[in-house]
């Protein structure tokens, strides 16, 4: 393809994007496919065959668009908000376009230094000391098993220049909740530490954030047993109800051990944007390292992982790797972003973080954010003001946690109503909610947050929430 040839393809493809947009309310929030029916519908393709552009976007539209389940629909309240604005699509279709190579400072450095900028605006938009150095990861996942990997080598006194973990003679302890993101758990296993090395933590049973004193307890026992405590990975805003573990209360416990402190603020992070929501991660500055997604709910579209560390010369060591054939004169002088994390490559994702402060500003998301909250607001309150429905979890930003709850069902019963009735709104195209299961009991969970998402999308599905349950028991 030509540059011109391009030209011509990218005002038909913007085109394209800009009316899938227009029209994403239109279309089913979750993907109208079974198993194996986008795979099937190119199975008329020859490998060999070549398409023209429009032949293209038409195929994009008949096979495409039918798997895709609509995150960006203001109807989807599923999971957690995972916005792609379009200012920051810009920014996207920017960094694919340069087609830049990020594997040191001399491949691009722009790249890097943009990214130190952009990177150092987040930090501050949030409040965030000086002290603190980041970068951008592909997601929170990255991030945890990046800081875990940290904690570990700072426990294992280097190990990984030796033996490893399997040369250290005591067991290295990795410690948080119940209530944390699976990707603890994915990141424990890949650093090493093994699955019997990963505490769980008790939690307060109204809020689910950790209670600091069971681990205090919890160190105190595993120390007295002969194991090293290395890391605690404390969730603020946790997937299942949005859950803050209180952060200072846990540095002060893990400070006392010298013990990694790693904060997953995936969603929530974005909250911090407010300066009327700083107070939910009070402590953060005692942290070890910090990881939130601009690509959830602030929206600068994936993959923007911001990962932060207050010892950059730790994780540095860690992780450098230098090859003769990426060594440069300017070594020592500049930031080496392959020396920051796993990947040698990188793409030029600075790009969407600038476009979209700069496109959207950071004021209009801010008000956007204010909305999203008044309106969990206003749902948390008719959820209570309803004598069949209650609010299974307290509401802290804007997933709201409910269940619809008739006196008549036993536990079991209530338990298949739920996922009933949420399956039937799911399947009905209208709308997405996500069911989630707390100590063995069925809930759905409400996360109010996509872009387009307004009050008349959060009252349309109020009224779809209480039809729908009500439908469920008569069947």
């Amino acid at each position: 393809m030509t540059p011109e040839e391009f030209r011509e393809a990218g005002h038909q493809l913007i085109d394209w994007i800009a009316d899938y947009r227009q029209d994403i309310e239109n279309k089913p929030v979750r993907a109208q496919v079974g198993p194996g029916d986008v795979r099937a519908s190119f199975n008329e393709d020859a490998i060999e065959e070549t398409m023209p552009f429009d032949r293209l976007l038409s195929a994009l539209d008949a096979r495409v668009v039918p798997g895709v389940t609509q995150v960006q629909s203001p109807m989807h309240f599923g999971w957690f908000p995972s916005n792609a604005s379009l200012a920051s699509v810009l920014g996207d279709i920017a960094s694919s376009g340069m087609g830049t190579l990020g594997i040191s400072w001399e491949s691009c450095p722009s790249l890097t230094e943009v990214e130190e900028v952009t990177v150092n605006w987040m930090r501050e938009l949030v409040g965030l000391s000086d002290a603190w150095q980041g970068t951008i990861h592909d997601t929170a996942s990255t991030a945890c098993l990046t800081a875990l990997l940290a904690a570990r080598e700072r426990a294992g006194e280097f190990c990984l220049q030796g033996g490893g973990v399997q040369g250290l003679e005591q067991p290295l302890v990795v410690y948080t909740t119940q209530e944390a993101h699976s990707s603890v758990e994915k990141a424990t296993l890949l650093a090493g530490f093994g699955r019997n090395n990963l505490h769980l933590v008790e939690m307060d049973p109204i809020t689910r954030a950790m209670r600091p004193e069971a681990l205090a307890q919890a160190i105190a026992d595993d120390l007295a047993s002969g194991k090293k405590p290395a890391a605690v990975v404390a969730s603020c805003g946790s997937t299942g109800v949005t859950a803050f573990d209180p952060v200072k209360e846990i540095v002060d416990v893990a400070n006392a051990h010298n013990i990694w402190v790693h904060v997953d603020a995936a969603m929530a992070g974005t909250a911090m944007l407010l300066p009327e929501c700083r107070h939910l991660w009070n402590g953060v500055e005692g942290a070890d390292s910090l990881s939130w997604n601009p690509h959830k709910w602030m929206g600068t579209i994936l993959d923007t992982s911001l990962f932060f560390v207050r010892d950059a010369q730790h994780l540095i060591r860690v992780m450098s790797t230098n090859p003769s054939y990426l060594q440069s004169q300017v070594d020592g002088d500049v930031v080496q972003y392959r020396d920051w994390g796993i990947p040698l490559g990188r793409r030029f994702r600075a790009l969407k973080l600038w476009f979209h402060l700069k496109l959207d500003g950071i004021e209009n998301i801010r008000a956007r954010l204010r909305r999203d909250l008044e309106n969990a607001r206003w749902l948390a309150d008719q959820v209570t003001d309803h004598h069949e429905w209650e609010l299974v979890s307290p509401l802290t930003l804007q997933t709201v946690c409910i269940r619809h709850r008739p006196s008549e069902l036993s536990q079991e019963e209530l338990n298949e109503h739920t996922l009933t009735w949420a399956r039937a709104i799911n399947d009905s195209g209208q709308a997405f909610v996500s069911p989630s299961s707390i100590d063995g009991e069925w809930i759905v969970r409400v996360s109010i947050g996509v872009e387009s998402t307004d009050r008349s999308h959060v009252e349309r599905l109020w009224a779809l929430l209480q039809h729908t349950a009500t439908d469920s028991l008569r069947t």
